[in-house]
């Protein structure tokens, strides 16, 4: 498995190198941001620029290609004004999730106040239902299923916030935190996360149902 404290100081080192000081931010989030990584894992980086342009998208590729584990690289890049500018309910899980590895995000706390928090519950709540109606009609796919219950997992953290003002990082310390219907729901993404089998029919029947409640 990749040494992510390793590998990141490389990343952050060569970014600055191509970059220099129109680094505003370097920061890390997924799995490795969390301490949960396996071999599998995806190192989600987040860089934000004082601006970026395509000439900088192509130019930060040409820089990730020149890195090791390449086919793992993923993540976020922005300019800092269309960060600064974006829609706050999306900035609430970005600012929790993300790892400072370089600079710092706390710019965007101004943005993210209670009808953030509010937003991104019910938006994310909306997106689940339709994607379980939809994926019920027509893919009927378990890889969306678990997607779905992932994404479901995300909502509840930011459910636990606003009922408790804490941002619990890792989803299997929501279990002792949250109501037993989110428990419900956390329990079966961290057993679909861990490889257990789909039973299609229930396990949509009651992310459907539990979306529904909150929009």
């Amino acid at each position: 498995m990749v040494d992510i404290n390793i590998w990141m100081k490389h990343f952050a080192d060569k970014l600055c190198e191509v970059f220099g000081e129109r680094v505003y931010f370097i920061g890390l989030q997924g799995s490795y941001g969390r301490g949960e990584a396996t071999e599998k894992s995806d190192i989600d980086t987040v860089v934000i620029l004082d601006e970026l342009s395509c000439g900088d998208i192509k130019i930060y590729n040409a820089m990730l290609d020149s890195l090791p584990e390449r086919e793992l690289i993923c993540g976020f890049i922005s300019g800092k004004n269309e960060l600064l500018n974006w829609e706050p309910s999306d900035l609430f899980q970005f600012y929790y999730d993300t790892k400072p590895i370089k600079g710092s995000l706390d710019e965007l706390l101004e943005k993210i106040d209670g009808s953030a928090v509010e937003k991104a519950i019910k938006s994310g709540a909306c997106n689940i239902y339709h994607g379980c109606v939809h994926n019920m009609l027509y893919e009927k796919d378990e890889e969306i299923l678990r997607g779905l219950y992932k994404s479901a997992s995300f909502v509840i953290q930011a459910i636990c916030f606003k009922e408790t003002g804490k941002y619990v990082t890792c989803q299997k310390d929501l279990l002792s935190v949250v109501s037993e219907e989110e428990k419900a729901i956390v329990e079966t993404f961290l057993y679909l996360k861990n490889g257990g089998a789909v039973e299609f029919d229930k396990m949509s029947e009651v992310l459907f149902n539990w979306a529904k409640e909150h929009i």
